[in-house]
């Protein structure tokens, strides 16, 4: 009677840590960055600094994780009111920018490099 005990006790063990596993990874805690999610600290700082050093200045509008082939995206709001999406590598390099003509947040844009 002990040793099913045992055996029931260590299924049940093991399903409750795939499960838990398996909540982590549909969670986004497993690992995998989410596309177009938004960049959150080092990461948002970084990714900032080099597009506002790109830029010249500027307000950030917003940021994502691997939009449009890029490692990094954020979108800066510059002085005259105009939007501009600057493309960033897994190192921080600029590697594009566009023109946002509808504004933050919105989908097309031309290429300015």
């Amino acid at each position: 009677m002990n040793r099913r005990r045992t055996v029931i006790a260590g299924s049940a063990l093991a399903i409750a840590v795939a499960a838990g596993g398996a909540g982590l990874a549909m969670a986004g805690g497993g690992g995998s960055k989410d596309k177009d999610a938004p960049l959150t600290g080092t990461e948002l700082e970084r990714a900032t600094q080099a597009a506002l050093d790109h830029t010249g200045g500027g307000s950030v509008v917003d940021s994502e994780i691997g939009d449009g082939g890029a490692a990094y995206s954020i979108e800066i709001k510059l002085a005259d009111g105009s939007v501009v999406e600057v493309q960033l590598d897994a190192n921080f390099t600029v590697i594009g920018q566009e023109t946002d003509e509808d504004g933050a947040g919105g989908e097309s844009g031309q290429a300015d490099d």
